[in-house]
């Protein structure tokens, strides 16, 4: 299965989407903020990217970019509950940056198995 990076600031949140997508199959990598999300890409093999967007220390927007410069090809889903700014408006800004998919927090198992399942899907076809 695929290696997913998560980053989100939240470790309860982060804990969770660890353990849907691992019950699924797929293997974790961890990050709390987009700095360290940032390393693990620069570290290399993982398959997608699940970022949260409002973050300390280089948020999901930096991160989405900085990826889509340097990782074309890797897949991103941007995950936002908003705060100062609404959730809707971040993820359209996410969607228009180049996210793969977007996911408004707080986010249901089958939503995020779903937007994974397609965006690693979209991707293999892109690859084809």
């Amino acid at each position: 299965m695929a290696r997913i990076l998560v980053i989100d600031d939240n470790p309860e949140f982060r804990e969770i989407l660890r353990a849907h997508l691992e019950a699924t199959g797929h293997h974790t990598v961890l990050a709390s903020n987009g700095e360290e999300g940032l390393a693990a890409l620069e570290r290399g093999d993982l398959d997608m990217v699940l970022t949260d967007i409002l973050m300390p220390r280089r948020d999901g927007v930096e991160v989405l970019r900085e990826t889509k410069r340097r990782w074309p090809g890797l897949p991103v889903i941007a995950i936002s509950g908003g705060g100062w700014i609404k959730a809707t408006e971040l993820l359209g800004m996410a969607e228009r940056l180049g996210a793969d998919q977007v996911l408004q927090k707080p986010v249901r198992r089958d939503a995020l198995i779903k937007a994974v399942d397609e965006a690693l899907q979209a991707n293999l076809k892109k690859q084809a």
